[in-house]
């Protein structure tokens, strides 16, 4: 990810040096928006692209440097069922991970590929679509979680007891997830609500609502064998949403709850 977004919303959002605990605001989003549960920046784009999850539309949104709404694409072909997280490609692809499960009883899962929307004419586009299964012997769980990294969507587990990890193919058709590791993460709430790995793929981010997981010094891609350091933010909020900018700061998103939450922030590494 490329740094200017950051520095282009600083420099016209950020009057002030209040911080929120180590989070620190850049800007309110949109107030139309009010769950959404991913953000991501592609490589071809200054756009910021975010969803919302169940029960809303089936629409990508495309964010200016003032996190306005710029683009507003409806994926015409396919369902929110439960989108829960973003991921692209370098090519600037965006894809959309459908595998929320609240109710653990889902079956089928789904990840949808939405080619170059920054370039997209009109209101709407067409959406190419990868689906999968868990293994035989995992039972069904509720993921908000993914990123891409080498030809593969990785993603994790939502519990509060432990954190899964499996794989699938980035190819369009039908897959059978493969299963990697688990591993049980410390603290009270551990539900993880959405994930990145920096380019160079040496560190992995998780997200909670209280806090993030930094993971490092994994074998291949096993992301949860190595080191896992646990950062609290000092500032509880419904966050969703996280994205690398640099190899040691993230972008986040929380959701707009009562008074609360419906912000952009950034955070440091430690």
């Amino acid at each position: 990810m490329h740094f200017n977004i950051l520095l282009l919303i600083l420099s016209l959002f950020f009057t002030t040096s209040c911080q929120t605990g180590k989070l620190t605001p850049l800007a309110s989003l949109p107030a139309g928006l009010k769950e959404i549960s991913a953000i991501e920046k592609t490589q071809n784009s200054n756009m910021l692209w975010v969803i919302e999850d169940a029960g809303n539309k089936n629409n990508l949104y495309g964010l200016d440097t003032k996190v306005k709404v710029e683009k507003n694409l409806e994926i015409e072909n396919v369902q929110n069922i439960d989108w829960e997280d973003l991921t692209s490609d370098t090519d600037g692809n965006i894809y959309i991970g459908d595998f929320g499960n609240n109710s653990k009883k889902r079956k089928n899962f789904a990840i949808y590929k939405v080619s170059h929307p920054e370039n997209a004419e009109g209101s709407s586009v067409t959406a190419e679509v990868i689906t999968f299964k868990l293994p035989k012997d995992m039972k069904s769980e509720d993921f908000e979680s993914f990123f891409l990294y080498n030809g593969n969507f990785y993603m994790f587990s939502k519990d509060h007891k432990k954190c899964e990890l499996i794989k699938v193919p980035n190819q369009v058709g039908d897959h059978v997830a493969t299963y990697i590791s688990e591993v049980k993460l410390k603290g009270k709430n551990t539900k993880v609500t959405s994930a990145d790995i920096s380019d160079d793929g040496k560190t992995v981010v998780l997200l909670n609502h209280e806090r993030l997981w930094k993971l490092t010094d994994f074998t291949a891609d096993d992301f949860l064998s190595g080191t896992i350091e646990s950062q609290t933010f000092e500032h509880k909020s419904q966050k969703e949403g996280i994205n690398f900018i640099s190899s040691n700061k993230v972008l986040i998103t929380d959701e707009q709850t009562k008074n609360e939450g419906g912000n952009l922030y950034s955070f440091n590494l430690d």
